[in-house]
């Protein structure tokens, strides 16, 4: 009876996003992960926090700096990570007041070490009143969040590109038969933009502008080579404002070297993937998630380049935390998919 009234909690701690889903309810927060900080002396002082930090990057004023306290999918700075959660968590229990101890699902990077187990558990098991916590490789998660049929003796290929990892695992049985996790994904993709404006046009922009770009025009196939927009930013030439207009085929071949990071490691999964499974995935494809999904033409790439069948989830962005709540839901059923 206490556990039917307890607000059982999944959390997808992103690099770009924090996603919280609540048992019976689905996804009730999603925020960037993202805190404006006041520096004072060697602290930092969080007061603002997710969306309404987010339109202050490059913005702020001396003595305020914003920052992801959650980088290449782990917690880097764990003081600001704990505020920010705390904040968020805040808001799920003002929501939803419950004085029982909530159990909680966090999707976590298969790559992770134990220390960062740990930071991860204690930092939410602090802010959510020392509820029991569980955690969940996140490709594993977004693999039932897309649907594939993970407890049959059948392969399934989850390929998660989140804003810092990209986490690439082939599933049979609820167990993780091979997975590779490399340190590249949306925010590299930001990075090389900045970095090829820098060098070619002597223009220099900030991370929400090359996010930007990378939504509008970025691309992984030359399909979408005739797309164009304006960039502004500022001249490293002259110190004064500029703008110049960017070809698709440009910001595609800035970011080909992290596309091709990502490829590789798909290919590279497929070829130590054992025999009987491999012809799963030939026959059945694979799933791709996370917010990089959305990079247009990724899909028709893999697709051309590796001779495989791919699906895009329904909601690439969710897919995590959606696997991490059915887990939530159904507790026995998901038992053997939590880390120990």
């Amino acid at each position: 009876m206490f556990r039917f009234v307890a607000k059982d909690l999944a959390i997808d701690l992103g690099t770009a996003n924090t996603l919280i889903y609540e048992k019976s309810k689905g996804i009730i927060l999603n925020e960037p992960s993202i805190v404006a900080v006041r520096i004072e002396g060697r602290r930092k002082k969080p007061f603002i926090f997710g969306s309404e930090a987010k339109p202050m990057q490059g913005r702020t004023p001396e003595g305020v700096k914003v920052i992801r306290p959650v980088r290449t999918g782990v917690i880097a700075d764990l003081d600001v990570a704990t505020e920010m959660l705390k904040h968020f968590l805040t808001i799920v229990r003002h929501r939803s007041k419950s004085f029982i101890k909530p159990r909680i699902v966090v999707g976590v990077p298969s790559s992770i070490t134990e220390v960062e187990k740990n930071a991860i558990k204690d930092a939410v098991r602090k802010e959510a009143r020392g509820g029991e916590v569980r955690l969940i490789d996140e490709a594993m998660a977004a693999a039932i969040g897309c649907g594939l049929p993970v407890s049959e003796a059948t392969a399934n290929m989850i390929v998660d590109i989140g804003g810092g990892t990209t986490d690439i695992a082939v599933v049979s049985l609820k167990e993780i038969v091979y997975s590779i996790s490399v340190r590249k994904g949306g925010d590299a993709m930001d990075e090389a933009i900045i970095n090829h404006l820098r060098r070619r046009h002597h223009l220099l922009i900030g991370e929400a502008t090359s996010e930007l770009v990378k939504k509008t025009i970025g691309s992984a196939h030359p399909d979408y080579d005739d797309q164009e927009m304006e960039v502004r930013g500022r001249s490293l030439i002259t110190g004064a404002p500029a703008s110049l207009v960017v070809k698709g085929q440009e910001i595609r071949e800035a970011i080909s070297e992290v596309v091709a990071a990502i490829t590789s490691a798909v290919c590279q999964a497929l070829e130590n993937t054992p025999p009987e499974l491999s012809g799963d995935i030939i026959s059945r494809g694979l799933a791709l998630a996370g917010g990089g999904a959305l990079l247009k033409g990724l899909d028709r790439l893999i697709v051309e380049e590796l001779n495989v069948g791919v699906t895009v989830a329904e909601d690439p962005l969710a897919a995590v935390v959606e696997g991490a709540g059915k887990c939530l839901e159904s507790l026995e059923l998901y038992e053997e998919v939590f880390f120990s």
